[in-house]
């Protein structure tokens, strides 16, 4: 028995037995409840509510948590502490690439555990130094530099695109310091990142943040294009795809004249690939659908595969302004996330995987389309590869509770009125179709 300050929780159901040999097949019906002699023998129903009870006794109320106590989890199936399976959609906030309990990351954590897990940045480690040169082999950069989360990797690009133009413009008494970000942004809740998300209700209680932040319409290219002219402007803050903001994605001649811009006028161009980077779109990058390489990128969610990492990738003009001292972070690139992080890089970077991910993002969205599209309250399906957006006419918010209680987990974004669908990578097609059969089922969650 594991014990959960005064709650004692029963071992989950191993998923070894339940998904794997399946001795007792374990059926979810729509109306969430386990049709399964097993489960209903072994579970005290009481487990989850306690645990609910304790978090609001102990824990600062920063979350509106799903009333669901999760506790083991195997591929794209989660389970919770009464035994009821999940089929998750929403992979941790778009966390979990490779699902969950990976072989392969299993492995790569738990060895490195055993060896070395952290010895700060004083010193060097040969897991950070791998992961950074198949970051940089991959990609545009020319070096990296690792953190915690992607809102640290956000600071860290704000921190770097002003010192970029000082040094740069070293007799300059007033040197570039402005942003630009956009509609519907999410770049992090610290105060720097905060400052260039676009939602009033996250920045306004903790006023006054960062200054000198310009919010422009996403996709609108005169403005973006008149105000980078001004000359004021050391960075553009944009998401290829916009995940938090209700999954929107650029268009090619937006990121180009972003980048024609701020070429002409000394300002950086940084990609946020939070979410929508590492093999989410089909592509392992996804500024590479548009043909259009920023100064400075940010990646972070599915990294590390579970584990927290942030990473920023930087052109060789923007490293070489950086010196010691500049930044830093006690925990970033240790050992045991850099060897988690390779595992998963190993994997999603095969162009198989990447492959599949477009058939399976084209696949989801064309039954997306079949069996909710004549739906009076759906209005678009979006996306690319496995990012998905349907976007509602009314909050979304009441299918994905009654999703969630019919075994499948999904999202919101947006305003309120997208299912935000982020899968892990992995997803079959079979777990595709019956995602696809639950959302259709609870439609009328929405009448």
């Amino acid at each position: 028995m594991a014990s959960l300050g005064h709650i004692t929780l029963p071992r989950a159901p191993s998923f070894e037995m339940s998904l794997l040999r399946r001795p007792i097949r374990t059926r979810i019906g729509f109306n969430g409840r386990i049709v399964s002699r097993q489960a209903q023998v072994s579970v005290n129903a009481s487990v989850s509510q306690k645990a609910i009870e304790e978090e609001a006794r102990v824990l600062v109320g920063t979350y509106a948590r799903a009333p669901v106590v999760l506790a083991s989890g195997k591929g794209c199936k989660l389970m919770d502490a009464e035994g009821k399976e999940y089929l998750d959609c929403a992979s941790g906030i778009a966390v979990n690439a490779l699902g969950h309990g990976d072989p392969d990351w299993l492995q790569a954590v738990t060895d490195q555990a055993a060896v070395l897990a952290h010895v700060s940045n004083v010193y060097y480690t040969i897991p950070q130094i791998e992961l950074a040169k198949r970051l940089v082999a991959s990609s545009f950069a020319d070096r990296v530099f690792f953190c915690n989360s992607g809102t640290e990797a956000n600071e860290a690009a704000i921190k770097f695109s002003r010192k970029f133009q000082r040094f740069t413009h070293p007799e300059d008494k007033e040197v570039a310091t402005s942003f630009i970000a956009f509609t519907n942004s999410f770049h992090g809740r610290t105060l720097g990142a905060l400052a260039l998300t676009s939602k009033e209700q996250y920045r306004t209680p903790f006023e006054p943040i960062m200054p000198g932040v310009t919010f422009l319409e996403y996709g609108n290219i005169q403005a973006a294009t008149d105000l980078i002219r001004s000359g004021k402007i050391a960075a553009v803050f944009v998401e290829p795809i916009q995940g938090e903001g209700g999954v929107y994605s650029a268009t090619k001649e937006f990121l180009q004249s972003l980048r024609s811009a701020c070429d002409a006028a000394g300002s950086l161009l940084v990609f946020d690939e939070v979410q929508c980077g590492l093999g989410r779109t089909g592509n392992l990058w996804a500024y590479e659908a548009f043909g259009v390489t920023p100064d400075i990128m940010t990646v972070a969610k599915p990294l590390a595969g579970g584990l927290p990492i942030g990473a920023v990738l930087v052109t060789e003009k923007v490293a070489e302004t950086i010196k010691y001292g500049d930044h830093g972070s006690t925990f970033a690139g240790n050992p045991l996330v850099c060897s988690a992080a390779i595992a998963v890089f190993d994997k999603v970077s095969k162009p198989s995987f990447l492959s599949s991910v477009s058939d399976k993002g084209r696949y989801f969205k064309d039954l997306l389309v079949e069996k909710l599209g004549g739906n009076l309250h759906v209005k678009e399906v979006r996306g690319e590869g496995l990012i998905i957006g349907v976007e509602m006419d009314v909050q979304a918010s009441p299918l994905v509770d009654a999703c969630r209680d019919s075994g499948l987990l999904i999202l919101t974004a947006g305003k309120g009125n997208v299912v935000r669908i982020v899968p892990p990578l992995i997803i079959s097609e079979e777990e595709i179709e019956r995602a696809v059969e639950i959302m259709s089922h609870n439609l009328t969650a929405l009448d």
